[in-house]
This record gives C-alpha cells, structure tokens and sequence, in this order.
C-alpha cells in the first residue's frame, strides 16, 4: 500500500490555445478538460492505473467536486470532511507544449480539520510501504507541517516521500537530519531552494552534462535516503549515500507538463515496490515522467505508454 497525502487538492481545469498566449490580449480558449488531481491524487491515479494498492487521502466535502470524480474514475481515496469546497485551477496549454498554470489558494482549513487530516493519515498508514506528503500547503496550515508529520510517521514505523516547493521545503531543510524523509524529489529549483544555492545555474550545467553540484548539493542534504533531481527533457539524477545515476529519455513532443513530475514519483515508488534496484527505478521514474509529458492535459500515462519510452542510463 502507498498512502498519498494531498492537503490542497483541485480541479484541475486545463483548456488549450491555437497559438502562443499573449499577454494583454484576448485569447480563445479551446475545449476544456476537468479532473480531479492535486499531486497525490495524480501520484494515486498513476498507482492504481498500474495495479498498486494506494490510497489518496484528501481533504473535501463528501459531495465535493473533487470526492465524485474520484468515485467516478476509480481512484481509491479517503475524503477527511472539511468546512470549504476544493479550488479549481486553470491550465492553458500552447500548441508548443508551453504550459500556464493558474491556481488558487486553496480552502481554509482550520486546526480541528488539520488534526483531523493528521488521525486519518497516521491510521491509514498503518502497514503501509510509503506515505507521499506532497503539493503546497493551504492557508491555515503551517509551513513546517511536512517536516513535523514525516516525525510522525517515522515514529509510526513508515517510509516518506515529499515532494513540495517554496516555504515548506525550506522548512524541511531547516529540520534535516532530525526530521529528514526517506525521499525527496526536487527539480533543479526546488534543489537550489533546499540548499541555497542557484537553481537555474544547476540546470544549466546539467544540460551541458555536467553534474557534480547537482550531486554534491544532494548528498548535503544530510539524512535523506534518495533524492530525484527532475530536470526537464534532459531526464533526472537519483542521488543515494551508495551511488549517482543519470537517467535521460528519448526525444517527444511534449503536449503537456502537468503532472509529469507526478507521474515521474509514481513510477519510481512502483518500481520501487517490486523491489527493483535503486538506477532502474530511476529509469521507470523517467519513462513514467516523459509518458505523462507526452499526452494532452493532465491525463496521466498507462503502463503500456510508459513502457513505450526508451531511457537511457548511466552511472555517474
């Protein structure tokens, strides 16, 4: 069982364009898409979709939006009953595979709701192989909740992924070793966030094949098992205490970046739940990753599509 936590879940409403976006001028929309997703969900989707048991644990109304289209899909959740309804986010997509992202902030959730969240999760986790603890956090919800809940699990006897950005995540590294997570998956960015460092520099190099920051800034962040470093078209790193590896796909055109990230964790935990070795769950995290880059909207990839990408990996 892997347990994902989605504290601020969406609609995700994602509408293309016939040509670049501009700024200032009216732009028509093309027929427009909705779904139920928030990066857990969408981890979820990918893991239920592959024939993993998991369990997307969310905060919304019974009724919500959110909650009838998760029945509608499939996707196995549990719903923590909260006062608000679910945002809804807008994506534009451009014919280039630009992507434009428009969220809100999320519903309130006042503390009796979040230690409500906090219960279900803990009981849910129980004899679970990971929890995921991803995405922003809403208003009302403190910056250092990933950091202080991965303390909770731990104690719990259970492994943690996060994947978060911005104030959370400098949170977290302001916590490491003591309240460090199992895994982390940063993009170049969110890297230069956790180690104070630039970001877009790290990426930069990595294009140009060059990845001894990008290693050396991971293996800093001391007491964190595995770290994926996603980098765009030019795959991801997987950084352990034991080895690096670089992973890279083969070219696509790209249709659509949401959730690709998403589908990335995904596929690295699936393989990671058959007991793969840590290059070759790196190598399904890209597949999986690319798969979900190549198709429109935020629909997320089938095993078959991601089977389809050819990776190629090296030792580094």
């Amino acid at each position: 069982m892997i347990v994902t936590v989605t504290l601020n879940p969406s609609i995700d409403r994602t509408a293309p364009i016939s040509g670049p976006l501009q700024r200032g001028h009216v732009n028509r929309l093309g027929s427009s898409t909705e779904v139920a997703a928030g990066k857990g969900v969408n981890i979820s989707r990918v893991l239920h979709g592959a024939g993993i048991d998991t369990c997307a644990v969310v905060p919304a109304q019974t009724q919500d939006r959110l909650t009838v289209g998760l029945s509608h899909d499939g996707v196995p959740y549990l719903a923590v009953p909260i006062a608000a309804e679910v945002r809804v986010n807008l994506t534009i997509t451009e014919p280039d595979g630009t992507t434009t992202k428009i969220n809100q902030p999320g519903a309130y959730l006042n503390p009796q709701e979040l230690v409500a969240i906090e219960d279900a999760v803990i009981e849910r986790a129980s004899g679970a192989q990971w929890v995921v603890l991803s995405g922003s956090v809403p208003p009302g919800v403190p910056t250092h909740w990933y950091a202080t809940m991965t303390g909770r699990l731990h104690g719990a006897g259970v492994r943690v992924a996060v994947d978060t950005s911005d104030q959370p995540l400098q949170e977290l590294a302001a916590r490491l070793p003591g309240l460090a997570p199992d895994l982390i998956k940063p993009n170049s960015v969110e890297l230069g966030q956790l180690c104070g460092i630039d970001g877009d520099s790290l990426e930069s190099a990595a294009e140009q094949g060059r990845f001894d920051d990008i290693i050396d800034a991971a293996r800093g962040l001391h007491g964190i098992g595995e770290v994926i470093v996603t980098l765009g078209g030019a795959g991801a790193l997987l950084v352990t205490d034991h080895g690096a590896w670089h992973a890279w796909p083969e070219p696509i055109e790209v249709k659509s970046t949401v959730g690709a990230g998403d589908s990335s964790l995904a596929g690295f935990l699936l393989a990671r739940t058959r007991g793969h070795q840590p290059e070759e769950c790196l190598r399904a995290a890209v597949a999986w990753g690319t798969a979900a880059a190549a198709l429109p909207g935020s629909t997320t990839p089938t095993p078959s599509q991601a089977d389809a990408i050819h990776v190629s990996l090296a030792h580094l």
